[in-house]
């Protein structure tokens, strides 16, 4: 028996499936239904590893299973390749980004192919392309024309090092996520799309998304808007008004019911007010400076020490009259509400942390069942249910009928009104580097922003790096241009878009990459939306919302008609592997360490330099610290279905999973068992009647499993079925004929999603016609699927006790005697006397003893 090799069936088949371009998308009508499978497509870094595997090879067994149960399946690729990371390269290199990123692309792009991937590569696409970009400035164009682009003045997060803005996620600790640098606030005039005017939206459709899309991402989305429902009033300045705030100071409250608890007032440290002082009070400017080094995402905010700095101003409180102190401090957000907020330090923790700091009164409005009107917090705030007490009109009531009447008392009295609020702002999309997409508009000093007239407007490539900052803005001819309108002296704007435009739409352009319109909406209708979204769990929230915004965008503009892009989507885990370092601190890469175990004491030695290695955390792949896995060198050792199998079988596809040799070896055996339970196949063998009906039902329960397995990406679990499956096709030699033909056949199916080379050889070796990407999917009958013995529970007087393995559907007085001849149940009955005995028939027994 011949001994599978897949350094030559591999490529052979790869061969097969370019020859007959197999993957290739139908355009003209088959009368099957659609399926469109996405993974998030790739930054062109220039290297993939075994974690970037796993997302790929789980969209391509959704693919090839889809195909093969009669779907027109779309699974396309293309490259998300604009960026900073580009730009940096070029500056370190000395190259162009464009020349950088293209070579990435093109090493990229055989890695994948290494996989067997059933991509359709004649879809792809780089994002850097003017081919692509061109139609997203006309799209952006569109959205300028319809009030859904503007320009204004923002404080931002700028990079002092890399020259541009950083959303507040791409500040870590204060300092820039790539460069590490301090991070400044600078006020700067920046494009921004109005997200915000789809915010109910957004909220909303998470409903349509509910056991399609992970419960944690839609919360996730969800938090992130921000809806929000409570009271916008305004307080009377106690004394001289600021010229900043004449009219009072402005907030916005969830906790209405609370404000009788108020014992500071807190502004954010850019708030007007804020500002104004900063001007002529040096201490309150270089408090402010100080709150501008810290964190800027709530995550960071919620985690740093609680500081304030106290203004002399004070406001008067609405309903009893009292002064209340106005503090500048830093865990108050600028862009949520109003950037001013009434501290109650009993019921908020932020608060309670602040008020304890500074000495502040604690005064507690809302007391827990049961307590008393001496009801006080320590250092814990209570935020739980309860009735108002300390709280004059409110008192005695519950907190919603409380929120009511404050809002009701404030409405009356003019000094405010009930109000929605979001968390979410508009998308600022301006960033100050060179390789990204351009903004298409054209500054004329009579005219204003006017739309570019000739798209698409293409960066120029003859730029240095040699001077810090945007080299756009320096470039001698492409910026300076005719205005469009009266054509007159002009600058083109040098800002570029945020690289979350250009994931944005990239699922709708793989509809038809080639259409004149940046949609081509007969395509897109046919296709969208994405039945299959596959990505990591990083991207829940950023990229998947401007997804969704700029859907509902294009619908509303009549570019395309589908507003929810991703009808399912799935947040895989990662492949991790131990991490190895040299006494110097150096990362040391796994093919370079010699691992050993003495008497369950693991040690590590470098093979090129023979110096032991310490053995350190187990850590998501990453090219930093060298503990990555080429599909190169698992092609070369074991072939690249064996890596394939193992990054699916080990774990469930949302955890991590973690790399190891022995894994992968282990799935390389599975690989042979596979192979030599069909290449010993005899069609001439007749086999045993009563073996050939018993294999006939296994084949059927694990086309029953495996199907569903992979149905409700429960890859693992479908793996360890086709596992047993092999075993049991092994164990029943005295099986043929038909039975046997039927089992491998569907043995060869059922692995091909996985493991598609071996299957198209097994398919071969079976002397199947064409390849077994063709193939149907093969069909279970429900009554051979059927198990032929059920696990019954035993419960005596209604706790669990036991169980018992019977037949399915053996009559109730035949397991009674089986449940009383079970040694467990007897000893369990001992000295006791059973009334009765309720069998539920392939469910449960329950033992009613007295």
């Amino acid at each position: 028996m011949a001994r599978y090799e897949p350094k030559t069936a591999e490529p052979r088949q790869q061969a097969r499936w370019a020859a007959a371009d197999a993957f290739r998308t139908p355009t003209e009508g088959t009368g099957k239904p659609k399926y469109y499978v996405l993974e998030m497509f790739p930054y062109p870094s220039g290297n993939i590893h075994m974690g970037h595997a796993r997302n790929y090879v789980m969209g391509d067994v959704v693919a090839r299973s889809r195909r093969a149960q009669g779907f027109d399946v779309l699974h396309p690729m293309g490259w998300d390749a604009f960026g900073l990371p580009a730009e940096n390269a070029a500056i370190e290199r000395g190259i162009h980004p464009g020349d950088w990123t293209w070579s990435n692309i093109a090493a990229m792009r055989d890695q994948l192919k290494l996989l067997g991937l059933s991509l359709d590569w004649s879809r792809e696409f780089a994002t850097c392309d003017p081919a692509y970009y061109g139609k997203q400035q006309a799209w952006f164009l569109e959205l300028f024309k319809r009030g859904l682009v503007y320009r204004k003045d923002s404080i931002v997060n700028w990079d002092p090092v890399d020259n541009t803005v950083l959303a507040n996620e791409q500040v870590v600790d204060g300092r820039g996520w790539r460069s590490g640098a301090i991070v400044e606030k600078r006020k700067l005039n920046q494009w921004f799309l109005r997200i915000t005017d789809y915010a109910d939206d957004l909220i909303d459709g998470l409903k349509e998304l509910e056991g399609r899309w992970p419960d944690k991402v839609r919360l996730m989305q969800e938090n992130w808007i921000g809806r929000s429902k409570g009271l916008q009033m305004t307080w009377a300045w106690a004394g001289q008004a600021p010229a900043a705030a004449p009219d009072g100071l402005e907030i916005y409250t969830t906790r209405p019911d609370t404000l009788f608890g108020a014992s500071f007032m807190g502004i954010a440290a850019d708030h007007p007010v804020a500002r104004a002082l900063a001007e002529t009070n040096p201490d309150a400017a270089a408090f402010i400076a100080e709150c501008r080094k810290g964190g800027s995402t709530q995550a960071e905010i919620e985690q740093a020490e609680k500081i304030g700095f106290d203004t002399g101003l004070k406001v008067l409180h609405p309903f009893d009259g009292r002064e209340v102190s106005v503090w500048i401090a830093n865990f108050i957000l600028s862009e949520y509400g109003t950037g001013a907020i009434f501290g109650c330090p009993a019921h908020d923790q932020r608060d309670l942390d602040f008020a304890r700091k500074y000495d502040l009164p604690v005064i507690p409005v809302v007391r827990p069942e049961g307590a008393g009107d001496d009801f006080a917090v320590a250092n814990e705030a209570y935020t739980g249910p309860g009735a108002l007490f300390h709280s004059d009109f409110m008192d005695g009531m519950e907190i919603e009928p409380a929120k009511a009447a404050a809002i009701a008392r404030i409405e009356a009295a003019g000094q405010g009104e009930g109000a929605t609020i979001y968390r979410l702002r508009d998308w600022g999309v301006s960033r100050q580097r060179y390789w990204g997409c351009p903004i298409p508009v054209i500054h004329c000093p009579s005219c204003g922003a006017v739309p570019a007239d000739q798209l698409p407007v293409e960066l120029p490539r003859d730029v240095t790096f040699d001077v810090p900052g945007n080299p756009l803005d320096r470039h001698p001819t492409w910026k300076h241009v005719k205005c469009p309108s009266c054509h007159g002296d002009a600058t083109r704007e040098t800002d570029t878009l945020d690289t979350f435009v250009d994931s944005s739409w990239y699922f709708a352009r793989f509809t038809d990459p080639t259409a004149a319109d940046p949609i081509a909406k007969a395509a897109a209708d046919k296709w969208l939306p994405v039945d299959q979204y596959i990505g990591g769990v990083e991207h829940a929230v950023l990229h998947l919302l401007y997804a969704r915004f700029i859907s509902r965008a294009l619908s509303d503009a009549g570019l395309m008609s589908v507003k929810e892009p991703f009808a399912g989507l799935f947040t895989q885990g990662m492949v991790v592997h131990e991490t190895y370092r040299r006494a110097d601190g150096a990362w040391v890469e796994p093919t370079d360490v010699e691992l050993s175990n003495d008497g369950g004491r693991r040690s590590a030695r470098q093979l090129s330099t023979g110096e032991a290695l310490t053995i350190g955390d187990i850590e998501k792949m990453s090219k930093s610290k060298k503990n990555v896995v080429a599909p190169q060198e698992i092609v070369d050792t074991y072939g690249v279905d064996a890596g394939r199998l193992f990054v699916l079988s080990d774990s469930p596809p949302e955890r991590d999973v973690q790399w190891t040799s022995g894994g992968v070896e282990g799935a390389s055996r599975f690989v042979q068992r596979v192979w030599a339970e069909v290449d010993g196949f005899d069609p001439a063998a007749a086999g045993d009647e009563s073996a050939n009906a018993s294999l006939v039902r296994e084949t059927h329960k694990a086309i029953k499993a495996v199907s569903e397995g992979i149905t409700g990406f429960r890859f693992n679990s479908a793996i360890a079925k086709l596992y047993a499956f092999v075993a049991t096709v092994r164990d029943h030699g005295a099986a043929g004929g038909d039975a046997r033909r039927q089992a491998l056949s569907a043995l060869a199916r059922l692995v091909a999603p996985f493991t598609p080379h071996l299957a198209e050889e097994c398919w071969t070796r079976l002397g199947e016609e064409g390849m077994i990407l063709d193939a149907p999917w093969p069909v279970y009958d429900p009554a051979l699927a059927a198990d032929d013995e059920v696990t019954l529970p035993i419960q005596v007087n209604g706790k669990r006790r036991g169980e018992i393995r019977v037949a399915r559907g053996l009559e109730p007085a035949a397991v009674e005697a089986i449940v009383l001849a079970d040694p467990e149940v007897q000893a369990r009955l001992e000295g006791l006397t059973v009334k009765k005995i309720v069998v539920v028939k392939d469910r449960i027994v329950n033992v009613v003893v007295g």
